[in-house]
C-alpha cells in the first residue's frame, strides 16, 4: 500500500483484505470498558476538513484517540481559509507542526492527492469532491461482512445521486475486486452512462424494482443538492420513484441488508419504516467506521 490512502481503485485485493482484517480486531473493543490501546502512543494526527462533517470527523477522532495518538481537528469555517489563506499556505503550516499523518477532506476532486505530492506526512482521503471516500467502503464493506462471509457471488444494487457519489465510486472500485454483481440505479440526470466503465460487473437501470429484485445489499445515498446547481428532482418528484419504501424489500433477498452513508434525508430516499427496520444495518456502518479507521491509522503510520 502506497503511502498515505488516498482511494481504493489503487489498492489490491490483498491490501483490503488485511485491513478488513484488522479492523475486525479491533471490533471487540466497542464493548470493552477500556477502550484505549497504546498502539500509536506519541504520534500526533491533524484532521483537516473543508467540508462539514460529523460522521467521518468524529470517527476518525475517536480512532486516533483509542490508538493512543493525539488528535488535532481543524474545519475550515475555523481556520485561517477563511480569511483567505491558500490551500498549500495552509499544508504547509501545518506541514511545519510535524503531525504524523494528516486527514483531509476536501471540496475538489484531487484535493488529497496534491498534497500527497507536495507534503510528507501521509494523506489519508477522508473524502475529495466527487471522487472517492476510501474509508466510507471499508466500513461498508466490513458491515456487509459481519453478516456474509464473503462478498463473493453478492448482489448489491446502489440507488440514488450516482454521479456526485464518492462513496458510490470508492464503493464500486472495492466491491468489483471481490467479483459483486453490482447494479446501480437512479434517475437518468444522475446516471450518466459512463458510470458503468468504472468497473467490470457492473450494470444500470433506471428501474428501481429491477434493481432491488434478488439483492443482497441495498445501499441507499443521498441526493446531493450542494454539488448540483438545480435540483432535477424535488423532493415530493425523487421519492414516489428513488425512495426505498417497505414494500420494496419483499423484492429483494429475505435477509437483504439496507444501507445509508449518511446523513439520511428521510423522506426523499428512504422512509423511516425501512431505516428503522431490522433489515437497517446504518448504525452498524457508523460503528464500523471506528473500527476501520482505526486499521487505516495504524498501517499507515507503522509502515
Amino acid at each position: 500500500m502506497p503511502q498515505g490512502l488516498l482511494g481504493i481503485e489503487d489498492l489490491t485485493r490483498e491490501e483490503v483484505e488485511a485491513i478488513l482484517a484488522r479492523a475486525r480486531d479491533f471490533q471487540p473493543l466497542q464493548n470493552q470498558t477500556n477502550k484505549r490501546l497504546d498502539l500509536l502512543r506519541g504520534r500526533m494526527i491533524v484532521n483537516l476538513f473543508f467540508e462539514a462533517s460529523t460522521r467521518t470527523r468524529t470517527s476518525f477522532e475517536i480512532a486516533a484517540k483509542r490508538l493512543g495518538a493525539d488528535a488535532v481537528s481543524i474545519t475550515a469555517s475555523g481556520s485561517s481559509v477563511q480569511k483567505g489563506e491558500s490551500l498549500v499556505d495552509t499544508l504547509n503550516t501545518l506541514a511545519a507542526m510535524r503531525p504524523d499523518a494528516i486527514v483531509m477532506r476536501h471540496a475538489a476532486s484531487g484535493a488529497p492527492h496534491f498534497l500527497a505530492r507536495h507534503l510528507p506526512a501521509p494523506i489519508i482521503n477522508a473524502g475529495d469532491g466527487t471522487h472517492e471516500h476510501p474509508t466510507q467502503a471499508l466500513l461498508d464493506a466490513l458491515t456487509i461482512l459481519d453478516h456474509h462471509s464473503t462478498l463473493e457471488g453478492l448482489r448489491v444494487a446502489i440507488i440514488g445521486d450516482i454521479v456526485h457519489s464518492r462513496v458510490a465510486r470508492s464503493n464500486i472500485y472495492l466491491l468489483s475486486k471481490f467479483g459483486v454483481d453490482i447494479v446501480l440505479c437512479g434517475p437518468a440526470p444522475l446516471l450518466p452512462p459512463q458510470m458503468a466503465q468504472l468497473a467490470a460487473g457492473v450494470t444500470l437501470t433506471h428501474d428501481m424494482r429491477e434493481a432491488i429484485r434478488d439483492a443482497d445489499v441495498i445501499m441507499m445515498l443521498r441526493v446531493q443538492l450542494e454539488r448540483q446547481d438545480d435540483s432535477p428532482f424535488p423532493a415530493g418528484e425523487y421519492y414516489p420513484f428513488y425512495g426505498l419504501r417497505h414494500e420494496h424489500l419483499d423484492l429483494a433477498k429475505s435477509d437483504v441488508l439496507v444501507m445509508h452513508p449518511g446523513p439520511i434525508n428521510r423522506g426523499r430516499e428512504i422512509s423511516s419504516e425501512v431505516a428503522d427496520s431490522q433489515r437497517s444495518v446504518i448504525l452498524n456502518q457508523v460503528e464500523n467506521g471506528i473500527a476501520v479507521r482505526m486499521a487505516v491509522l495504524e498501517r499507515i503510520m507503522k509502515q
